[in-house]
């Protein structure tokens, strides 16, 4: 790709940049949310036509008017929320479109076998006649590859692929792209990941406000010099941060929250646990440790078998979010797309959404109050664009989840549960939000912090708890001696307790 160039009304989204990607090469696209990764992307895979530019595939200069011209190009895409139609069999995903056909329609049994075929040659071993919803997301990811594999793809754009899988599935993700890599097939990955991006890429390519910065092999930049390229400026925000959560915190009165044996059979094993003011307590632990299932206990999403709850030290029961709500908590679930916002809504509507919900539907919040509380948070969370009617489906990942942190913000409340909140944002937006997560715990509110990022879990948190096998196994106050290598010998300890 040379001297791309697209304009939207108002914005150049890509200002003459250029993009190589070789056969049997891994290369990472990288920079922050708006940089124009997607738009240079759309713009290979046919969905954005560009303003000005060539693209050749092998030599040969290529116009694509739609996506089929970049899927006949031998161009394929994996996006991050995966494609596919989860009431048909993996076989019927693995072959829409490219169906076995006989003299009397489709032919099924030579379907699924050739299905199987492709199936095998990246090493997924399923049922091609078992039904997609049945298998994990990481399991559907190689089939939406395999799918790929089917048109004889030559280019694979994978957009994403791990922010919803855990170490093990990544893993085999990433053995299936050295895989393709061995075939020279040209992979173009997508991550906010940067560790992952260090471990499988060959080269990488970072863009900055829709423009070049410059290629670079994968050994030529440390991770501070990478994110400064990404910034343009140095990354020194995350050491401020640093030092704001390493507060002494007041722990002699009681506390905002204090459970005492909370679980639910399946889901989590009886748990102690409290927060005081002003003090963010991160939970560590791997995807399906209990970190998730216990703040939906904490909250009431989901209901506990046994167990009891103080707040300010009185007895209540959070048997329903509404509950914890009119005690003032609040939670931001993991899944910002399902469980958070509203695509079809604006900005505006997305941030008042909490007071409306918490004042019921018959007090409707008036329009100076909405206005007021609306461009108060868009301007203290530097959310973008600034304008409260754009439709949230239009924002970034990252001003997505300034908005809900926002929508929660909004209620006032004394306990913030926050569980992936900085997950698929670029390293910009993480810096930010984790800069105001640790500047409303100094101001008292109370945070429990999830994040499988575990630099970020110390970075933040004062305490930290550990979590395995659905149960606590080990709790401490953070301090400079406790290393993210100590969390994970905790994780990976045998009887650890």
């Amino acid at each position: 790709m040379r001297s791309i160039s697209i304009e939207f009304p108002g914005v150049k989204a890509l200002d003459d940049v250029d993009f190589t990607l070789r056969s049997g090469e891994i290369h990472s696209l990288l920079g922050e949310n708006g940089a124009g990764k997607s738009t240079l992307i759309k713009a290979l895979t046919g969905v954005y036509s560009i303003d000005s530019g060539t693209i050749q595939v092998s030599g040969k200069e290529r116009t694509f008017a739609g996506t089929a011209d970049a899927q006949s190009a031998g161009i394929a895409t994996v996006y991050q929320e995966i494609n596919l139609c989860t009431n048909l069999t993996v076989g019927e995903n693995v072959m829409l479109g490219h169906e076995v056909r006989g003299r009397f329609g489709i032919n099924w049994r030579a379907t699924h076998a050739k299905a199987t075929t492709y199936l095998r040659q990246l090493g997924v071993d399923v049922d091609p006649r078992s039904q997609l919803s049945g298998h994990s997301l990481a399991i559907q990811q190689l089939i939406a590859i395999s799918r790929a594999m089917v048109v004889d793809c030559r280019v694979l754009v994978l957009d994403e692929p791990t922010s919803s899988l855990d170490r093990s599935e990544v893993e085999q993700l990433f053995a299936v792209m050295r895989r393709l890599r061995s075939r020279d097939v040209a992979i173009l990955f997508v991550s906010h990941f940067l560790d992952q991006v260090y471990e499988i890429s060959d080269q990488m390519t970072v863009l900055r406000n829709g423009k070049l910065v410059g290629e670079y092999h994968v050994g030529e930049l440390s991770r501070s010099e990478l994110i400064s390229k990404m910034l343009g400026h140095e990354l020194d925000e995350l050491e401020s941060i640093a030092r704001t959560a390493s507060r002494t915190i007041d722990r002699t009165g009681n506390p905002i929250l204090k459970i005492t044996a909370l679980g639910r059979k399946g889901s989590i094993e009886p748990t102690d646990l409290d927060i005081y003011d002003g003090e963010i307590v991160g939970f560590a632990g791997l995807l399906g440790s209990g970190r998730t299932e216990l703040v939906r206990i904490i909250y009431g999403a989901d209901r506990s078998d046994h167990g009891a709850v103080e707040v300010r030290g009185k007895s209540v029961r959070l048997s329903s979010p509404r509950h914890s709500s009119n005690h003032r908590i609040a939670f931001s679930s993991e899944d910002r797309r399902a469980e958070g916002i509203i695509g079809d809504l604006t900005v505006a509507e997305n941030i008042v959404l909490g007071i409306q919900a918490k004042r019921g539907w018959l007090r409707r919040v008036n329009k100076a109050q909405s206005d007021e509380v609306v461009a108060q948070y868009i301007e203290s969370l530097d959310i973008r664009p600034v304008s409260p009617h754009i439709l949230m489906s239009n924002l970034s990942g990252g001003n997505q989840q300034k908005v809900l942190l926002a929508r929660w913000l909004a209620t006032a409340p004394q306990l913030l549960i926050l569980d992936e909140p900085t997950r698929g944002i670029d390293v910009g937006a993480k810096a930010e939000i984790q800069r105001e997560i640790a500047k409303l715990a100094t101001a008292g509110l109370g945070v429990i912090f999830i994040s499988s990022e575990l630099d970020e879990v110390l970075r933040l948190s004062q305490r930290v708890v550990v979590l395995r096998d659905r149960r606590k196994i080990a709790e401490f106050d953070n301090h400079e001696s406790f290393d993210i290598g100590d969390i994970v010998a905790l994780i990976a300890k045998e009887g650890a307790a």
